[in-house]
């Protein structure tokens, strides 16, 4: 991703974040479909093909599909692979494997761009490189970075309060290395926008947060060193030492009711209750997954301009959860 560091930072009308929220939702049931497909004897381009026809059918177009030539619909990341991943027949999963889907979709020109990363069970108790504990505590520390992240993405924070979060709940989380060449993005009308949103660094730098922005957050955790390659093919990340990696991403609109996660069904809400201290919450929603309570915020409704992006209790419900977060993690 190459970001003009002039270039300003799009701010959103409600209505243009509504049509987002739409984007979002599309792009977690691709990723709800491709994820669910997960097992020993798929391929990447099986999961590919699968996340293509959940696109368009919701006739929404894929984002990635020809971004600088890029030749498929979701990125399929596969152990050691961190980002970039290319779908391939030939890729196959095995038990063991931990994949990472990314995914973006696009309604009426505006935006969604979310992905998780899986384990392909059932995971062998021995034998493998890792055991099954410590794969499991590599996602769910990318997870949790991720949410501590959006849970900073509110008017009146700067930019790198993000970066902080995340690199605080990385390193409280254990020794994972924390991949720094890549970063998150503003999104929008394009995929890729100003501005970059590290996964490191001090707090209280960078623009101020506004409502109307919107952002992409993506942490990527290794569990050995953070150094990286690029293979020959153009486009597969992987890392120098050959130690597997997790990347966890949603799309966050800021708004003056609090952040909305627009790739979430539930607008976020089950996340940040989720970082609540005493929290008997699961752990957070990933990208995609189906909220069985209620409705999704904002499925196919349209928003008035001036109205908020979450209305009524749901809006008090989420800026409660993120109060309550921030009041968990500040000054830490």
């Amino acid at each position: 991703m190459r970001l003009r560091r002039d270039d300003p930072i799009e701010v959103k009308s409600p209505a243009q974040l509504a049509i987002m929220r739409e984007a979002g939702l599309v792009t977690a049931a691709a990723l709800r479909a491709a994820a669910a497909a997960v097992e020993p004897g798929i391929s990447t381009a099986e999961l590919d093909a699968i996340a293509a026809r959940e696109i368009s059918s919701a006739g929404a177009l894929p984002s990635f599909k020809g971004y600088h030539g890029y030749p498929a619909t979701i990125c399929a990341s596969v152990n050691d692979q961190i980002v970039h991943g290319i779908p391939d027949a030939a890729q196959v999963l095995a038990a063991g494997d931990i994949i990472s889907i990314d995914c973006g979709a696009i309604v009426g020109g505006w935006h969604g761009d979310a992905a998780l990363t899986v384990s392909v069970g059932p995971v062998p108790a021995a034998g493998g490189r890792y055991r099954p504990d410590e794969l499991d505590s590599l996602l769910r520390a990318c997870e949790r970075a991720l949410w501590q992240g959006l849970a900073q993405a509110v008017p009146g924070r700067r930019l790198t309060d993000i970066s902080h979060a995340v690199e605080r709940a990385v390193r409280a989380a254990g020794r994972y290395g924390i991949v720094r060449e890549y970063t998150g993005h503003g999104i929008g009308s394009q995929m890729h926008m100003e501005p970059a949103v590290p996964n490191h660094g001090r707090a209280g730098r960078g623009p101020v947060l506004v409502a109307g922005m919107a952002l992409a957050i993506e942490p990527m955790l290794v569990l050995g060193e953070p150094s990286t390659r690029r293979l020959d093919d153009g486009w597969t990340v992987v890392t120098a030492d050959g130690s597997w990696a997790a990347h966890f991403e949603h799309t966050v609109a800021i708004t003056d009711d609090g952040p909305v996660v627009l790739t979430a069904d539930d607008g976020g809400a089950g996340g940040f209750a989720a970082l609540r201290p005493g929290s008997r919450a699961g752990k957070p929603e990933p990208a995609g997954e189906p909220v069985l309570a209620g409705e999704p915020v904002l499925a196919g409704e349209p928003v008035l301009a001036g109205e908020p992006v979450l209305a009524g209790l749901e809006a008090a419900a989420t800026r409660q959860h993120v109060s309550d977060a921030l009041e968990a993690t500040d000054g830490i």
